[in-house]
């Protein structure tokens, strides 16, 4: 068994590894539910232990990969406040911004073991929890695209453009029309704290969505 301090080297990796996972999944699912994409180009799989649907477009699945490797080094350093699945219409202004806003608490130690089986168990609820999310949201508006935008703590976005972890997948600033949205409806989806991350998913969705 394995015991991991907040100052071992290895154990922002660690639950960097472990929260780029859930958010892979966690993406490909809100991009299924949502009807972003067709039904048809996912796959039913199988992630802490409950189904879940998963993109089999390569062009896709390559970008949200390029995206989460580009987000990993801020998490290593808990450096990444907030990651948003931006939806927007056709217009490209959002209709909803699933915000997965997360940090990671002090911590004295923990058995590897122990950490993974707990944090495994509260990310299902929240990968279960997205799987119902619309029940409580609104139809989206056809043609529909999305993006992921990172919030990060002000000491990082001093160095953001000096980091370009993938070639030709550069960090740019995001447009004002993604990050903001007039009025939203405020819909809490799921909020987990454990010894590695604490972690809330909520959901801002525009009043009017038809465009």
């Amino acid at each position: 068994m394995t015991t991991l301090t907040r100052q071992d080297l290895n154990f922002g990796q660690v639950v960097a590894d472990i929260l780029c996972e859930f958010l892979e999944v966690a993406i490909h699912l809100i991009l299924y539910v949502r009807e972003v994409y067709p039904s048809g180009i996912f796959q039913k799989r199988k992630k802490y232990s409950v189904p879940v649907q998963m993109s089999c477009h390569p062009e896709l699945n390559q970008y949200i990969q390029d995206t989460l490797h580009c987000i990993k080094p801020l998490i290593v350093k808990n450096d990444a406040e907030k990651i948003v699945v931006v939806i927007m219409d056709k217009e490209h202004h959002p209709v909803e911004r699933f915000v997965f806003e997360m940090s990671q608490p002090p911590l004295v130690s923990i058995s590897s073991d122990t950490l993974l089986s707990h944090v495994e168990q509260l990310l299902r609820a929240f990968i279960l929890k997205i799987s119902v999310c619309d029940a409580v949201l609104d139809n989206n508006p056809p043609g529909c695209t999305f993006t992921v935008l990172v919030h990060t703590r002000e000491a990082a976005t001093r160095n953001m453009e000096k980091i370009q972890v993938i070639k030709d997948f550069p960090w740019i600033v995001a447009d004002e029309q993604e990050v903001h949205m007039r009025e939203p409806r405020l819909i809490p989806l799921k909020t987990m704290t454990s010894d590695i991350v604490k972690m809330q998913l909520y959901v801002e969705e525009r009043a009017q969505k038809a465009s």
